[in-house]
């Protein structure tokens, strides 16, 4: 019979094979095995169910030693007052024992999710067509077929471009990654085209985990096109052209600065929109690199679009047609500044109320809510604010006021006169 060394004597005997096996395949000597290994057993019971039909249960009676359920930050900051201090390093914010990252450092900062854009708006079905078809033939394996990664959307001068893509980016369940024109420039050269790389490569890993994803650039002429002469063209803008010219060309290989690897991504439509794509690097616009869409609503668009503007307000479609029809060179957001000037009205009888010197204690800081009345939207009060809206619009072209002050002090009235009275 053989003896046991003292080593031996002191380890404790498992009290049954069942609790034997689940202490060995959670642990060795009381240390917890690789995460790896842990999930790996985890995703082989699960696959073993699904084939045999049954449903996957949890299988031992502690969770955390089957599934890796820690959070490492966590982990951290509980284990701040476990241990002697002189084991935690430094005091304060620097020591050990304090979490690296925030919960804000795991959150993208470009994602959208559209989960506010309530239902009932209208999608423009020449739209909705045109960007599901670019979208869908991106993720389609075509044979011999060269499909243009970026779809560029322009004109249509506030005719809301961006609005119809939220809708038809939520239509299809397509979360996209946002751009602004304002982030196509920057102080430091080469920070716009790396952004650009980034937010790619951010879209294309939630391609990866198998939800579709597009990268949408809003106003992209804005931020990389010359307006004039005047316009300065920077090394910026130079690279934001040529970035997005090579990952048109190359949709599967794009690396961040510095990164000489090939790695094959999933490829990520390019949704952009703009009013003027005359002003982009010609090169960029071709056909190969992009497909380009003229919006120009029609008749039934603008009254749907209507509709969905005054749709809390009791507006039948009847008035809303004689509304687009009083003004048909106006663009859509001139309705909804229209929609926005009825409530003068009731803002001026608060400010009325209050005082003008107390609306500031009333307006900001302040946990009780000011609410109004629904003011009632008739035809003729529509017509009366939309002919003023108008009225402005041809004051602004009226008056040119730079060509007045190069003239020499050209002022108001019929004569050019200082007293606008006595023009009378």
């Amino acid at each position: 019979m053989a003896t046991m060394t003292p080593m031996q004597a002191q380890r404790p005997v498992a009290l049954g094979s069942s609790f034997a096996g689940r202490r060995v395949a959670g642990s060795v000597s009381g240390a917890r095995l690789p995460s790896q290994v842990r999930n790996g057993a985890t995703v082989f019971a699960k696959q073993t169910a699904k084939q045999t039909g049954k449903k996957y249960s949890q299988l031992g009676r502690w969770k955390g030693m089957d599934e890796d359920i820690s959070d490492d930050q966590q982990d951290i900051t509980r284990g701040r007052d476990m241990v002697d201090s002189v084991f935690q390093g430094a005091q304060g914010a620097a020591g050990t024992h304090n979490p690296i990252m925030s919960s804000q450092d795991y959150l993208s900062q470009a994602a959208r999710t559209l989960n506010n854009i309530e239902d009932g708006f209208y999608i423009s079905p020449a739209f909705l067509d045109k960007l599901s078809i670019h979208v869908a033939k991106n993720f389609l394996d075509l044979p011999k077929i060269k499909v243009p990664l970026i779809l560029g959307i322009w004109g249509g001068k506030g005719q809301g471009k961006t609005f119809q893509c939220n809708l038809a980016f939520k239509k299809l369940q397509i979360g996209p990654i946002v751009m602004s024109a304002g982030e196509l420039e920057s102080g430091n050269a080469g920070e716009p085209a790396k952004l650009i790389r980034q937010r790619y490569r951010e879209a294309s890993d939630v391609i990866k985990k198998g939800k579709m994803c597009s990268l949408f650039i809003n106003d992209l002429d804005a931020g990389a096109g010359r307006m004039g002469a005047a316009t300065q063209y920077t090394v910026n803008n130079q690279m934001v052209n040529a970035t997005l010219m090579n990952i048109a060309d190359n949709p599967t290989n794009v690396q961040l600065p510095g990164v000489y690897k090939n790695e094959d991504i999933p490829r990520v439509p390019i949704i952009c929109t703009g009013n003027d794509f005359s002003t982009l690097y010609a090169p960029l616009i071709r056909d190969g690199r992009m497909e380009k869409y003229y919006w120009a609503p029609t008749r039934e668009d603008r009254i749907g679009v209507c509709m969905g503007i005054f749709q809390h307000d009791g507006v039948n479609r009847g008035e809303v047609e004689a509304l687009v029809d009083t003004f048909p060179g106006q663009s859509i957001d001139f309705f909804g500044a229209l929609r926005a000037r009825v409530y003068d009205d009731r803002v001026r009888q608060f400010v009325t109320e209050m005082g003008v010197e107390n609306i500031g204690k009333r307006l900001v800081n302040n946990r009780e809510k000011v609410e109004f009345e629904k003011p009632e939207m008739k035809l003729e009060t529509l017509m009366k604010y939309g002919n003023l809206l108008v009225q402005e619009q041809d004051n602004v072209r009226r008056v040119q006021l730079a060509d007045a002050y190069m003239k020499g002090a050209e002022l108001a009235g019929t004569d050019g006169t200082s007293l606008p009275e006595a023009s009378l």
